[in-house]
């Protein structure tokens, strides 16, 4: 064999080596496949919920309720749990609700009232009342609709001063704010929503009252007419207040006019 092709044949032979040395060498060796670690087991109780969005006065069905696995750190008293209360769902049904729920929010007994009982009754707080008074839609007398439930309002008594009128000849009419802060139970039927609407229909707003704010506007209604002042949603925790306590409401009979002291 020539020498040359000797020469050529060496050159690719260690061309060859070359190649496979750098091919298998090279490269950097794959990275091993990360293993997925167990996820943590969480200690959870399965909990009463709402099982849909539900407003005041729904009355519970077993579809409006469901039982939902609940972290165990976060249950809270109050809560209904099923290893405590199996039957909940059963014993809850026909219930109406007190508060409005949204859905998979914890159902608490607190927020529920047996049926058996009348709700207005069932949502006034001990030692009130709920009164009636004459609203204007059209908000010659009050703020319209703009008035909700839950709202809280001052209420203004609007009259014809008497005193005024007698001694100048003509008409006068005066005004003084009543009560201060009070809460609006319901607007006409509407205690708090419809269909998934807040509305304000009807020419009534029964307001939350005490026994003796209820005499107040009792008689104010009979000597003249009574206006809503809406109050900011700020005020909701600020103490009622009766205005003008040792003011006098004048009250005609049969043509004879006559003071009535004091409200409370």
């Amino acid at each position: 064999m020539k020498p040359a092709r000797i020469a050529i044949i060496g050159v690719a032979v260690v061309a060859g080596l070359a190649a496979a040395y750098l091919a298998s060498g090279g490269r950097e060796p794959a990275p091993p496949v990360p293993v997925a670690a167990e996820p943590e087991k969480i200690a959870a109780s399965e909990v009463l919920v709402a099982a849909a969005d539900l407003p005041v006065g729904t009355k519970l069905t077993p579809a409006n309720l469901k039982w939902l696995p609940w972290p165990a750190e976060g249950v809270a008293p109050g809560m209904i749990l099923k290893k405590d209360a199996p039957d909940a769902v059963t014993q809850n049904s026909g219930s109406l609700v007190r508060e409005t729920f949204v859905a998979n929010e914890p159902v608490s007994k607190d927020k529920l009232i047996k049926a058996d009982a009348g709700y207005l009754s069932a949502i006034l707080p001990e030692g009130k009342r709920a009164l009636a008074i004459s609203i204007d839609q059209r908000g010659s007398n009050s703020a319209g609709t703009l008035i909700l439930p839950n709202d809280h309002v001052d209420v203004i008594h609007i009259y014809k001063d008497w005193r005024a009128t007698q001694s100048q000849g003509s008409d006068v009419y005066a005004s003084e704010t009543l009560l201060q802060n009070i809460r609006v139970l319901a607007i006409g039927p509407n205690i708090e929503e419809k269909n998934g609407e807040r509305v304000a229909v009807g020419e009534t707003a029964t307001l939350e009252l005490g026994p003796g704010e209820v005499n107040t506007i009792a008689l104010a209604q009979r000597s003249g007419t009574l206006t809503l002042s809406l109050r900011s949603v700020a005020d909701a925790n600020a103490p009622e207040v009766v205005a003008n306590k040792d003011a006098q409401l004048s009250v005609i009979r049969y043509g004879v006019q006559t003071y009535v002291g004091g409200r409370n």
